[in-house]
């Protein structure tokens, strides 16, 4: 029966274009730019779908990418009441001590004084100052080693792994001055795969997108008109006006430490559709800085030129190629299907011509053991999904791979009437009996 059904239910579709071979944890064609760093990912923001990849699930040091924790964690705090724009954040003396060190990426805080939650968020996302991220999170949760436990938790919800977090800016532990995380070494830092920080980026941009009206800000002057006050250059050097401009990028966040080198999280627009980059440990971190840009160009233009989005299966359009399914005691005998969302790729431009499946897998939980659905089925019951064939081939950083979309009735089939349907039970009884003798 179950071969029967397959042959009703299971219709392949094509379109004409193409499938690309993807292999896990490497470049994956034959034109594809090689990117000099430890690792290196692309990704389409809207789908997740990897574009490239190269040592993306080895943990290595995010530095001050770690930042964007924060920063999800402050708008979550906002988001529920709990603090404002313009909320006080009295400086302690840890973040103080912090603040001074000018090694370090920092704006002057003054122990003991008053600085807004914007004052300090501000500082964090366009200058990465170590010192005001201290504070901030020290504000929401009371403490740093307490803000970090909720940052783990924070990290575990979004299904990464491989992580390991000790501290709110991504320093290494030996320039905390001994205020780094309970039984954390002296020299511990923080690590996470390509593919974690890129869903840190995903999880920050669709939940609070307002991120990219400070992200995206040149340079600012923080505390104008104080004795304090010190101009803030993005340390994105992408940004409009910047060194290594590029049109179309909005964010993200920059890091650097010896032990991490030069890394940065980008995300950029092009005709619609945001891409997401990653590079971890470009060039010679401190002393080349501007070659995590170089890198995060290529990706960029290998992204946005040399791959088009296509939409494989058009939403809310009836499956014409695929037959009907059955109904049981229905006023009609079958009802047509018909796709409830688009199904959409991003795809190499020379890969246009071959040919790229689909297969209609109805729900088992639906069907009885002629493959009918029960009826009464309303317009718009979902009945099964359209599947691409050989999904693996296409890869995206989540396990949920939108690898397929769900499929609906396309109209209303209403249940028989009393007569119809015991009709129908006295048959499937006589049925029975006769298979049985």
């Amino acid at each position: 029966m179950k071969s029967r059904l397959e042959k009703l239910l299971k219709i392949a579709l094509s379109a004409s274009i193409a499938l690309p071979v993807l292999m896990t944890g490497t470049q994956t064609y034959a034109d594809e730019i090689e990117i000099e760093s430890d690792a290196s990912l692309l990704l389409d923001y809207e789908t997740g779908q990897i574009l490239h990849e190269e040592d993306a699930d080895e943990a290595k040091g995010i530095a001050s990418m770690t930042k964007m924790l924060v920063e999800y964690i402050l708008f979550e705090e906002i988001d529920a009441g709990n603090l404002n724009w313009d909320s006080e954040v009295i400086i302690s003396d840890y973040a103080h001590r912090i603040s001074q060190d000018y090694a370090l990426s920092n704006v002057p805080l003054r122990a003991g004084e008053a600085y807004t939650v914007r004052e300090l968020y501000e500082a964090l996302a366009i200058y990465s100052a170590n010192g005001a991220t201290i504070a901030l999170a020290e504000k929401i949760e009371g403490s740093e080693p307490a803000f970090v436990d909720r940052m783990r938790t924070l990290v575990d919800s979004f299904g990464i792994e491989n992580y390991e977090i000790y501290n709110t800016t991504g320093l290494n532990n030996s320039y905390l001055d001994g205020d780094h995380y309970p039984d954390s070494d002296e020299d511990a830092e923080n690590v996470m795969p390509a593919k974690g920080i890129a869903k840190v980026a995903m999880k920050l941009l669709e939940n609070y997108p307002e991120v990219l009206e400070t992200s995206s800000i040149p340079e600012k002057t923080f505390r104008e008109g104080t004795q304090d006050v010190i101009s803030m250059k993005n340390w994105n050097w992408m940004l409009e006006g910047l060194t290594h401009e590029r049109e179309g990028v909005d964010g993200l966040k920059t890091g650097t430490t010896d032990f991490a080198g030069a890394t940065f999280t980008g995300t950029a627009t092009s005709d619609g559709q945001r891409l997401i980059s990653v590079v971890m440990g470009a060039g010679d971190g401190f002393t080349n800085r501007s070659q995590r840009f170089v890198e995060t160009g290529k990706l960029f233009d290998y992204g946005f030129d040399e791959w088009h989005y296509t939409t494989l299966v058009e939403q809310d359009v009836e499956l014409t190629d695929i037959e009907p399914l059955p109904i049981k005691n229905g006023v009609e005998e079958e009802v047509k299907l018909k796709t409830t969302e688009a199904l959409a790729y991003y795809l190499p431009n020379d890969k246009d011509e071959e040919t790229l499946s689909y297969t209609f897998e109805p729900k088992e939980e639906l069907l009885n053991d002629k493959g009918e659905i029960e009826a009464p089925v309303e317009a718009g019951d979902v009945v099964g999904e359209l599947v691409l064939d050989d999904q693996e081939d296409i890869e995206f950083i989540d396990s949920e791979a939108k690898d397929a979309i769900q499929v609906a009735a396309a109209d209303t089939v209403e249940r028989a009437g009393f007569f119809t349907v015991f009709s129908n039970v006295i048959k499937d009884f006589f049925g029975s009996l006769k298979d049985r003798f």
